[in-house]
């Protein structure tokens, strides 16, 4: 069973148009689960199959999840549209044609990679990878980020983790610890209020 609740599963998705859409998204990306992102943005909400709002939502419980972030965001995504049956049907679909890719290339290219042609090829993909996984993050900043706090907040732990090199998890533990303690100031502020 999943974690989180959704609303009602959306029946307009078939199976096999699941498997066919994840099966693109993981043929097509390169550079990994980040880079997935914009191109599952665009499938799942041009289809209506997610709302726009929804989506940062499914990113950051993929990224909490143990695991690699594009099989978890399969994961969501299936279950959401078609229950059990549905995630592991995207999930198939996204791991099943970076695996075929990846045993041909070991199989057609062994003796191939330091090959000139090949080390300039990849060179020539990095920067389209980097801008495959920056652009989604900044559609979800502008989104999720309704205040000049937000702001400074993302702007803080960018630098914390990119610069700093501090450990995303200790970013979470202490965010969960401080918000935490800021709800149950306003709750207990609230109940005081209400006496």
């Amino acid at each position: 069973m999943c974690p989180i609740e959704f609303s009602n599963h959306i029946d307009m998705a078939s199976y096999w148009q699941i498997f066919i859409i994840f099966a693109k998204i993981g043929a097509f990306t390169l550079g990994g689960g980040m880079a997935m992102i914009p191109l599952i943005q665009n499938e799942i909400v041009k289809r209506g199959w997610l709302d726009e709002k929804d989506f940062p939502d499914i990113i950051a419980l993929s990224q909490s999840a143990p695991g690699l972030l594009a099989v978890n965001i399969s994961i969501f995504i299936g279950y959401r549209l078609k229950g059990v049956k549905g995630s592991i049907i995207a999930t198939i679909g996204s791991i099943l044609p970076p695996f075929l890719i990846i045993l041909l290339i070991a199989i057609m290219f062994t003796g191939y990679q330091d090959n000139p042609v090949v080390i300039r090829i990849f060179k020539g993909i990095r920067p389209v990878v980097v801008a495959l996984i920056a652009v989604p993050m900044l559609q979800m900043a502008k989104k999720s980020n309704r205040s000049w706090q937000a702001y400074l907040l993302s702007a803080i732990v960018l630098a914390a983790v990119g610069f700093l090199k501090v450990s995303p998890i200790y970013i979470l533990i202490v965010i969960i610890v401080i918000s935490f303690a800021i709800a149950k100031f306003r709750d207990s502020r609230d109940r005081e209020d209400r006496k």
